[in-house]
């Protein structure tokens, strides 16, 4: 019987008003990749921060025992000192500074107060190749795509010596291709003896590495499955996650009619803001109907978002060519966002806690902020209308939630992108384009957003969504476009398209790789 390298008793921890975990327990074993699902809000990342010392010992109960010693975390380097080291969901790299400053940040090489920059870049370029990169370690990270800036923390961990290394969603920002990729890094590590818990909420994922899962749900733990064989029923995790059985991950679309184009973008082209000479989106040309659902699929770097933000008031980019037309009639948004708001554009951010929320403010407070002229007599807000309009949204999206008044930043993922979604739809927009609507959200969670997307549809708002997930664009769009470098290399109706044929437009485009 293979040793226990983790054991996790009876952690229970409380926030005001809320029992985050509840005597939960956690057994994993060395040398294997353990993954921990779950509903957002569960208490998955609550039982990791706890284990890692972000919650110190004495702000929960319950012991952790790891390697047949009780440990007691008061900060993260306590943990990190075992060999246990977190790698959270949003990346904590400085793009200003070089992938060798970032991996060695706060763990620097030298004597007393002086840095040895030689052995800083030479180990870290040593840890580089271990992960598979090929960069030098002077290379700025701002200059490196997401995927690659994941494997940079991977590397960063393990210049920590990780004995047991933690990923919290750490594909969510990456394709499909990428994602494998870092999934075989880690059953590489897993052969030299290193032991992972990987929390995810990409099933197949679960499936292919995790040689045990545990469910945990409303903040208890359900079960541990054993998937020595890699082909467990993903039902039965959805069932354990949400309490009840999924039939369809996707619900049905109505026979809802498609009006006429209400916006048309023609030869849309766009060029890096730092770097001028480069072009981020080169004469993309698309539309969308009233009722219609058109969903963008492309690879990593293809230019989706920069499209999306620099039609939404040209928010990204610099030197915009191209039309744009609205109802028939050419429009020019070359104010700010402000400017597309008032033509009834939304756009739903991909990063929903850096650009899309403010989460030190309420419920409330973020769901007015795209509309406060709606709420406001001359300067001042009607506040007793701001908390029935934020009401009434948490009613209609079904956000779980003790009140309105809660802070957004204590809010699951999931909760999170209701309120933005929210935010927009308070706005009473006529167009709205959601960039990765459903990224980093639980199963139960992703059906309610695919509600939420049909309604809108339903309504006779125009929906672009952009995404990472094929099968997601596959069943939720009416027509579907492709990007690959900067360009549009095809378009598809629903009935026509398939993983296949999209991935063939792609690849003869003749840069897919």
């Amino acid at each position: 019987m293979a040793k226990i390298l983790l054991e996790m008793k009876n952690i229970t921890k409380e926030f005001p008003g809320v029992k985050a975990l509840d005597n939960v327990n956690l057994q994993v074993e060395e040398g294997e990749i353990h993954a921990l699902v779950g509903e957002n809000g569960a208490g998955k990342s609550t039982l990791m921060n706890v284990l890692s010392g972000i919650y110190p010992y004495g702000t929960y109960t319950g012991d952790i025992v790891y390697d047949g010693e009780v440990c007691k975390f008061r900060t993260i380097k306590d943990s990190e000192a075992k060999g246990i080291v977190i790698i959270h969901q949003e990346l904590a790299l400085v793009p200003e500074m070089s992938i060798g400053e970032n991996m060695y940040l706060g763990n620097e090489r030298g004597f007393k107060a002086r840095i040895d920059w030689n052995t800083t870049y030479s180990e870290a370029d040593r840890y580089l190749k271990m992960v598979g990169l090929t960069e030098s370690s002077k290379v700025l990270v701002k200059e490196i795509g997401t995927g690659k800036q994941q494997l940079v923390e991977i590397a960063k961990a393990l210049a920590k010596k990780a004995r047991l290394l933690i990923l919290d969603e750490p594909t969510s920002s990456l394709n499909e291709e990428d994602s494998r990729a870092l999934l075989d890094l880690m059953l590489g590590f897993k052969k030299q003896g290193m032991t992972m818990i990987i929390i995810t909420h990409k099933l197949n994922e679960v499936s292919y590495v995790a040689d045990k899962i545990t469910v945990v749900r409303d903040g208890s733990t359900i079960e541990t499955i054993d998937n020595a064989g890699h082909d467990i029923d993903e039902d039965r995790i959805i069932k354990g996650m949400v309490g009840r059985e999924i039939t369809n991950r996707f619900p049905k679309r109505e026979n809802v009619p498609i009006g006429e184009i209400n916006m048309q973008v023609e030869n849309w082209t766009v060029r890096h803001p730092l770097y001028p000479e480069r072009t981020v989106v080169d004469h993309a040309s698309l539309y969308v109907r009233k009722g219609e659902v058109v969903g963008i699929y492309g690879l990593m770097g293809a230019g989706r978002t920069e499209l999306a933000m620099s039609i939404f008031g040209q928010s990204y980019g610099t030197l915009v060519e191209g039309t744009l037309t609205m109802d028939g009639k050419q429009v020019h948004l070359k104010k700010s966002p402000i400017d597309a708001i008032r033509h009834k554009i939304a756009y739903v951010t991909e990063d929903r806690k850096g650009n899309g929320l403010v989460l030190s403010q309420t419920i409330k407070v973020n769901t007015s902020l795209a509309n406060l002229d709606a709420l406001a007599t001359a300067t001042v807000i009607d506040k007793d209308k701001e908390y029935q309009v934020a009401e009434e949204y948490r009613g209609k999206l079904k956000i779980k939630t003790p009140s309105v008044e809660q802070l957004v930043g204590n809010l699951s993922g999931g909760n999170q992108q209701k309120v933005l979604l929210a935010k927009w739809m308070f706005a009473e927009p006529d167009i709205l384009i959601l960039d990765e609507p459903t990224r980093g959200i639980d199963v139960g969670a992703k059906y309610e957003i695919y509600c939420i997307i049909n309604d809108l549809a339903a309504a006779g708002k125009s929906v672009i969504m952009i995404s990472s997930e094929l099968p997601e664009v596959l069943a939720m769009s009416d027509r579907i476009y492709i990007m690959n470098a900067s360009k549009i290399v095809g378009e598809m109706k629903a009935s026509e398209a398939t993983q296949e044929n999209i991935m063939a437009a792609i690849l003869k485009s003749g840069r897919g790789d």
